[in-house]
């Protein structure tokens, strides 16, 4: 390589520096060989001697952001299991831990859907799928899941490999027709992504939405902590307006105006409402008139609608709280407001009774939004490549099931409908449990898979919390899980109305066991408050 004196690398820079001005798309292409040759120098002749990737010296985004469900709680469960494993386990007064903190559902035991499992299996070694292997295959799989499995394998290819950034078209498809029968209303499969859960899809759509720093998104609380945690990555604002607990967590939406008008009038950009329905950590299901409202208030405050619907089939009472997805009421309402409102609504297999947490597959639709907008969320796909295939072809069995008459209908009826009853006793039983319990209020599940009860904690409780350095219910569950094992989610960590207190448990631990979880949760309540009682 050419060797260059100072100034001509000097020069040579600055005209670089002015041709990357001129030209800020195509920066990364324009780096000369010199220029490279300069950093490396420079590099070299004055190496750092601290190390770089310290605390301090990380994005201060990352640091503001906090993810309750996988704190300080689940932090030391961890070191609690780690005890149980070694030989201090006699040291506890229990034998396990039971992770209530997390929607989780085959970690505290559900079996999986034996149909999703066989199609999986299968694509993994496609060897049994060769037409000369089928007799041996079906020793062990149905005629239904083999022949299911070939013609997904055609539309995929190798499971190895990287899928269209958006998820295998067939999938999408599958994903459309899905929608089409729920809703009642054409879905489009070219505005429908294929995502690594739910999650990344929340992620993709603030990543894009926060254009700077005065960008604020709705949440509601109590939250779901991904959301105020992703728009700090974002360097966005959390714009929090509160659920009605005395009116079983509904949402009101002079509420969500009140949240808009003080945002505004304190500089912040309002531009989206995100919506959680079934609610986590609440339970609650929206009803028809209130999604209504909702959608009228976006329309005429110009909002993006982000609809997490990850829990639609986890509805309890559907006669008395029937489950509307946003998209079939929106369709509903006709007019400007059907053709305008903006709409994002995501899907997941972790919740339900798939419960496939682990296989990280989702999707997410776009409705009435900008052409050019779907293509930034395209790239923003790609730069991640594609999401798991696996997870994708789950979502495939998520959306479209065996049939009745098909050999494998009988089987997944029977499993569905069995975890679904169990979900809903479970429900049923723990919170009636809590409302027994000393200073304790619980609303029933009209969804989802948690429990969000209300605690007055007595006083000195509370005090001891502060001098402890902690919120109250971190206090209290902190104390249950070192009791009992038990890991529960403060409310504090949700966030909720100044003043009230909460803690969140799913109500996943077997059925068979329900009966010890209560036990040991009642007798540590009795004796937590016992112990702080005035």
């Amino acid at each position: 390589m050419a060797m260059y004196s100072r100034t001509a690398v000097a020069n040579l820079l600055c005209a670089s520096t002015a041709s990357l001005a001129r030209t800020p798309l195509a920066a990364p292409r324009l780096l000369l060989p010199a220029v490279r040759s300069l950093h490396a120098s420079a590099a070299t002749m004055a190496p750092r001697k601290r190390k770089v990737f310290t605390y301090e010296n990380l994005n201060p985004h990352v640091k503001q952001a906090e993810y309750a469900v996988r704190g300080e709680l689940a932090i030391r469960a961890e070191a609690l299991r780690k005890t149980l494993d070694s030989d201090q386990a006699s040291t506890l007064s229990f034998d396990k831990i039971v992770n209530c903190n997390i929607g989780n559902p085959q970690q505290l035991g559900q079996q999986p859907i034996t149909f999703l499992r066989q199609v999986s299996s299968l694509l993994e070694y496609p060897a049994l799928l060769d037409d000369r292997n089928r007799d041996a295959a079906l020793k062990l799989f149905p005629a239904d899941a083999i022949d299911r499995a070939k013609t997904m394998s055609k539309a995929i290819g190798s499971l190895g490999a990287y899928s269209h950034s958006m998820g295998i078209p067939a999938i999408r498809n599958s994903v459309a027709k899905f929608m089409e029968q729920r809703d009642g209303f054409p879905a489009n499969p070219d505005h429908i992504f294929l995502t690594a859960g739910a999650s990344p899809g929340v992620q993709t759509i603030l990543q894009a939405l926060i254009a700077h720093d005065q960008v604020g998104v709705l949440v509601p609380i109590p939250q779901y902590p991904l959301y105020t945690a992703a728009i700090s990555l974002c360097n966005g604002r959390a714009v929090p307006y509160y659920l009605d607990e005395e009116g079983a967590w509904t949402m009101r939406a002079d509420e969500v105006r009140r949240a808009i008008a003080e945002a505004r009038n304190g500089g912040t950009d309002v531009r989206a409402l995100c919506v959680i329905n079934p609610g986590n950590p609440t339970g609650n299901v929206l009803s028809k008139a209130d999604m209504e409202a909702i959608i009228k208030l976006c329309h005429k405050e110009g909002l993006l609608l982000m609809a997490d619907e990850v829990y639609q089939t986890n509805v309890y009472y559907p006669k008395e709280q029937p489950w509307y997805s946003f998209k079939h009421v929106l369709c509903s309402m006709g007019g400007d407001v059907a053709k305008e409102v903006e709409l994002v609504s995501f899907h997941s297999i972790s919740k339900g009774m798939i419960g496939e947490c682990g296989r990280r597959g989702g999707y997410f639709e776009v409705v009435n939004v900008d052409p050019r907008t779907i293509e930034e969320l395209y790239k923003i796909a790609s730069i991640s490549l594609c999401p798991n295939v696996q997870g994708q072809v789950a979502v495939d069995i998520m959306v479209n099931p065996p049939q009745a008459g098909s050999e494998s209908y009988d089987l997944y009826n029977t499993e569905m409908t069995h975890l679904y009853e169990s979900l809903k006793r479970r429900a049923e039983k723990v919170a009636a449990a809590l409302n027994q319990l000393e200073g304790v209020q619980c609303n029933r599940a009209d969804g989802a898979m948690y429990l969000f009860p209300k605690i007055t904690l007595p006083q000195r409780a509370i005090e001891a919390a502060e001098e402890a350095g902690k919120e109250p219910d971190a206090f209290y569950t902190l104390a249950l899980l070192d009791a009992t094992g038990v890991c529960t989610v403060p409310g504090s960590g949700f966030l909720q109305r100044p003043g009230t207190f909460h803690f969140r448990s799913t109500f996943l631990p077997p059925e068979d066991e329900l009966d010890g979880f209560i036990a040991r949760l009642s007798k540590f309540h009795k004796e937590f408050f016992d112990k702080y009682r005035g």
